[in-house]
């Protein structure tokens, strides 16, 4: 899935019963996202709470919340 993360692309995956992060770039390049990590209890329907939760330092008035782009 894809997450506008208070305004950070954010893409999330899911392989071998663990979750991964990754920022993605403009021009369609992925990066790790160290410092997302999402324990591999979470189940999919609590990934976008979970994630609020974890980075609402972000947050701004111009980008108050966590949006599903894509699932």
């Amino acid at each position: 899935m894809k997450l506008d993360v208070f305004g950070r692309l954010v893409e999330i995956t899911r392989s071998n019963n663990r979750w991964h992060t990754f920022y993605c770039g403009n021009e369609g390049k992925k990066r790790i996202a160290e410092d997302i990590k999402i324990p591999d209890n979470i189940s999919e329907s609590d990934v976008v709470g979970y994630v609020a939760d974890l980075c609402h330092e972000w947050a701004t008035s111009a980008n108050p919340g966590v949006n599903v782009i894509a699932h």
